[in-house]
């Protein structure tokens, strides 16, 4: 019994079914600024489940499709340099985030052979692993939105403590010239 439930479960989907993916995956790519692809023959279900997690927790659309279909998802689009590198069993990272995706499967990837980034893509320009690789390794744009506060309120700060600086000092003055007085 068992057997003939897995047997009707794996049986490829129908065409409706295929062209609800290609939906669901192209309105995922047209708001998207990085698709990462990985290999990941050899993983294990529990790995690629918390795998699952950690994309969705950093807003990443992480899916297992059919490479037929992701290329159907990607024609017209400016990710449609990457139906090339789309061969094997693959998964797929999909952002708005352009280094969200990258983030997530590369910091996935760490200590474990067996799932492999094979490239990604940029809308109109196609990464490489080694490409994926160094976007993974950049800021995210939380913390470089946070780096350019940062420097933006620091003039603004000192401004801030050099006039407040004028009263304090005006005031040390009276003081001092009273403790004089009085002590005279």
């Amino acid at each position: 019994m068992f057997a003939s439930l897995l047997k009707e479960k794996t049986l490829s989907l129908n065409l409706e079914e295929k062209k609800a993916v290609v939906a669901e995956v192209s309105a995922q790519i047209a708001d998207a600024q990085a698709v990462v692809l990985a290999e990941y023959r050899g993983t294990g279900v529990a790995d690629i489940t918390s795998l699952r997690a950690n994309a969705r927790k950093s807003g990443v659309y992480f899916r297992v499709i059919k490479n037929t279909l992701a290329r159907r998802a990607v024609q017209g689009t400016p990710f449609e340099g990457l139906a090339n590198q789309m061969v094997g069993p693959l998964v797929y990272g999909i952002s708005k985030d352009p280094v969200a995706a990258a983030k997530v499967m590369n910091d996935f990837a760490k200590g474990k052979d067996m799932f492999v980034i094979k490239g990604g893509a940029m809308p109109n320009f196609v990464m490489s692993a080694t490409d994926v690789a160094n976007l993974a390794n950049m800021p995210s744009r939380e913390e470089l939105l946070a780096k350019l506060l940062g420097t933006m309120q620091a003039p603004i700060a000192q401004f801030v403590r050099t006039l407040n600086e004028v009263p304090t000092k005006f005031v040390r003055g009276l003081a001092a010239v009273r403790d004089q007085k009085q002590a005279a």
